[in-house]
């Protein structure tokens, strides 16, 4: 039986317990993953579900469910597939209580990013930098709140993935110029090409994440033309992979800081 309800989807599960009382949302662990966002997993054995209850109104003990008391706003509440939801720069706030500062720049890198309509069926950002600004400005004194200040000075538009951004930051981090992300190189004859996970346009270097399915048949040789692209284009390709992100992305680092050196580039000038 309990398998049976862990294959519905997680808004038809925590929806009885959200329905005891109109004023609770989701939120938290829960809020993020009906949000999409990207975020760790909870440890807990069992599914537990997580619910923000406004300050002031009755306790609410159930099990399974993990209940948050503090401030929300009315316009802090979304309804995803008729559900009530914190939104998505409301739980990037919150999560700042439970995620390290690097998990909360790729959760928040995720809320900016401006999707790929014809693979995700929408076309604007879950919100802004500005909208992650308010949420911040109008929570002072909340749990997490100087990790939140110190991610939104790290948080990009243009990441597609937190490997991306966990990229970024660690080569940041090593003293390493910060990398553009998803930018299409353009060639001398004004020529729109391909957009590198992360570039230095100035040095003709991309880097390109893969994933797991990069051992697929059909992504390997979309792999191989893309490299014929980059060295036709006097570009060099640095593809990265789960191993070199292993000991704080040092492998990583290494390998994008000798094909910059190899380029021309020099820490201080």
């Amino acid at each position: 039986m309990e398998g049976a309800t862990a294959a519905l989807p997680l808004s038809v599960r925590v929806r009885p317990f959200i329905e005891v009382n109109e004023r609770c949302a989701a939120s938290h662990f829960t809020a993020a993953e009906l949000n999409g966002l990207p975020q760790r997993r909870q440890n807990e054995g069992l599914e537990v579900y997580h619910l923000i209850r406004p300050e002031g109104a009755a306790h609410l003990a159930r099990p399974y469910v993990i209940v948050h008391r503090m401030k929300l706003f009315e316009d802090e509440v979304l309804l995803v597939d008729g559900l009530p939801v914190t939104t998505p720069e409301r739980t990037w706030l919150d999560m700042a209580e439970i995620l390290s500062v690097d998990e909360i720049v790729a959760m928040g890198d995720s809320c900016v990013r401006v999707p790929r309509p014809e693979l995700e069926g929408r076309d604007m950002p879950l919100c802004s930098i500005a909208d992650l600004q308010r949420v911040i400005e109008r929570h002072k004194g909340k749990r997490g709140l100087r990790k939140a200040k110190e991610a939104i000075e790290l948080v990009r538009v243009g990441a597609d993935s937190p490997q991306e951004t966990l990229l970024r930051l660690a080569l940041v981090r090593a003293g390493l110029p910060e990398p553009e992300l998803n930018v299409p190189i353009i060639s001398g004859n004004g020529v729109r090409h391909h957009e590198p996970d992360l570039s230095y346009r100035k040095y003709r270097i991309g880097i390109e994440y893969e994933g797991e399915h990069h051992g697929e048949e059909g992504q390997i040789a979309r792999d191989i033309d893309r490299s014929e692209r980059y060295a036709a284009l006097g570009w060099t390709e640095v593809r990265i992979s789960k191993r070199h992100m292993l000991n704080d992305a040092k492998p990583a680092v290494v390998k994008i800081r000798t094909a910059l050196i190899q380029a021309g580039w020099r820490k201080g000038r």
